[in-house]
């Protein structure tokens, strides 16, 4: 294939650990220019006939990424969306699950590759898996079928071999190169002497044209139910005046205390209109709530099923739904249909 017949690919750099290289001088880690990733990784010219770069200034440590990131990114992608066939997003991991589950909600008539990745290690070390992200994540975003189409055409995370649907992602791992894992979702991809993609399992590209949604609703908590767990625990969150929906993290397949205080605060939550949506603490397996009492109740309350969704997913999820409409019993029905494939049905 000629150079002018092969994929043009944005590399985004938003911060994280795979940007950094050691200071000859005082050996501290500091960002480089990626300006000059050619230099540092020429391997990925092999894949993609046009390859630009975009730092955000500042960069942003994970653990301080907030909603304006994702809106920044996917502002910034839908501005340069007709220069390129496939982008690829360099993020740290602490946070990654979220930004990827956040940013494929709002990127609707998404036909083009959007890879996050990034690394355990600085890309400078010798050790780093950096550069074997990094150059995956490149040629998937620039991989195309016989007819001219992106192989996949979603919001997805690469990293230690593997190709996850963003939205399905959590982190699992803070020291080993298998840093994140889609326990209710197969890979995508995985990657070893080639790339096998798992073509029945990616999303077809969707008919409708390219566009963003950057209006986000971030009035959500997260609750974690656990043993012991007070009543004013559970009335601060449920009940907050700033609070529109609550994820509550129950257990197995969607259990939480059958104590009458514990319901009856669920109940008022309810009837003060709030959206309440149960996900399960498991890593794998779905929430069910026709199978126990309690469960059961809660469903009778008005606690919506977040299925098998993460927790990452479902509050990306509700800070969309809830930027598009102010109806929260809208929003209730949306969350029982998988929009971007976060949750089985």
């Amino acid at each position: 294939m000629e150079l002018k017949d092969r994929a043009s690919v944005l590399i985004i750099y938003t911060g994280g650990t795979i940007g950094m290289k050691e200071d000859p001088v005082d050996q501290t880690l500091k960002p480089f220019d990626f300006s000059q990733i050619m230099d540092e990784v020429p391997e990925m010219a092999k894949f993609a006939g046009k390859l630009d770069s975009y730092t955000f200034d500042p960069i942003i440590d994970s653990s301080d990424v907030e909603p304006r990131l994702w809106q920044a990114l996917a502002t910034l992608i839908r501005d340069r969306y007709d220069e390129y066939d496939g982008f690829v997003i360099l993020h740290g991991t602490d946070t990654m699950s979220f930004s990827a589950s956040a940013l494929s909600f709002m990127l609707n008539g998404l036909s083009k590759p959007v890879i996050f990745t990034g690394s355990q290690l600085p890309i400078g070390r010798p050790r780093t898996d950096g550069k074997e992200n990094l150059i995956s994540a490149v040629e998937i975003a620039a991989a195309k079928d016989a007819s001219g189409h992106a192989i996949v055409p979603e919001v997805c995370i690469y990293f230690g071999s593997k190709l996850l649907r963003g939205n399905r992602t959590t982190k699992i791992n803070s020291e080993y190169f298998n840093a994140f894992r889609s326990p209710n979702y197969p890979p995508l991809a995985e990657a070893g002497i080639a790339i096998k993609y798992n073509l029945p399992v990616i999303a077809k590209a969707p008919e409708e044209e390219f566009s963003v949604h950057t209006e986000l609703d971030t009035r959500v908590s997260i609750l974690k139910i656990h043993p012991g767990i007070t009543p004013q625990v559970v009335r601060n969150i449920l009940l907050g005046a700033e609070t529109r929906a609550v994820i509550i993290e129950t257990y197995g397949a969607g259990n939480a205390p059958s104590a009458a205080w514990f319901l009856d605060i669920v109940n008022e939550a309810c009837h003060m209109g709030k959206i309440l949506v149960n996900v399960t603490q498991c890593l794998q397996g779905s929430v069910n709530m026709d199978i126990y009492a309690t469960g059961k109740r809660l469903k009778e309350l008005g606690v919506v099923s977040g299925y098998d969704a993460t927790t990452e997913s479902t509050l990306g999820k509700l800070f969309f739904l809830m930027g598009v409409n102010k109806d929260n019993d809208w929003v209730k029905k949306q969350l029982c249909e998988s929009l971007k494939g976060e949750i089985s049905k």
